[in-house]
């Protein structure tokens, strides 16, 4: 019988500022994450036929990792104070030739997955109904995948309940 699959519970996810090429060695958590959205990786086909050929060859090209990353967030005070500062981080990061780092992190897992993106310039308006959560998406443009790799659990920025506890759980 196959093992239970890992619960998304318990998710944390963290960013830091630094270069493409090293991972950093901390991550600050981003609390009250209400959804994470996934990143596949679609190869690319090119077509190696010749005109000779009577059948088509494809090797394959590129991966697309479909070029933006969007998080769903819980919006309140501190949500928005904590996505200010990522958003002037990521502005700093650009104009240094260098990135931001996101880290999505799973207590059930030894690896976590990790992204180098862009945050959008600014804060965007959520959409506004009746009887609902009121979300925003922000949509990070992603430079460079970096899959997975050794986790490192976030930890909770000035003002945060902290990173082990119940802040900051993805859906």
């Amino acid at each position: 019988m196959a093992a239970a699959g890992v619960s998304s519970l318990g998710l944390l996810l963290g960013y830091a500022g630094g270069t493409f090429d090293t991972k950093p060695s901390s991550f600050t958590l981003l609390t009250r994450i209400n959804a994470i959205g996934g990143i596949a990786l679609e190869t690319e086909q090119i077509d190696a036929s010749a005109l000779e050929d009577l059948v088509t060859r494809y090797v394959a090209g590129r991966a697309d990792s479909g070029g933006t990353f969007p998080v769903t967030v819980n919006l309140t005070d501190e949500t928005i104070d904590e996505w200010k500062t990522v958003i002037d981080l990521s502005k700093t990061q650009v104009q240094e030739g260098n990135t931001v780092w996101f880290e999505v992190y799973s207590p059930n897992l030894d690896d976590a997955f990790y992204i180098c993106a862009e945050t959008p310039q600014e804060i965007p308006m959520p959409d506004f109904e009746q009887n609902s959560l009121m979300t925003v998406e922000i949509v990070l443009v992603i430079n460079e995948y970096k899959g997975l790799d050794t986790a490192i659990e976030p930890v909770g920025s000035t003002g945060s309940t902290g990173g082990s506890g119940t802040t900051g759980q993805g859906g």
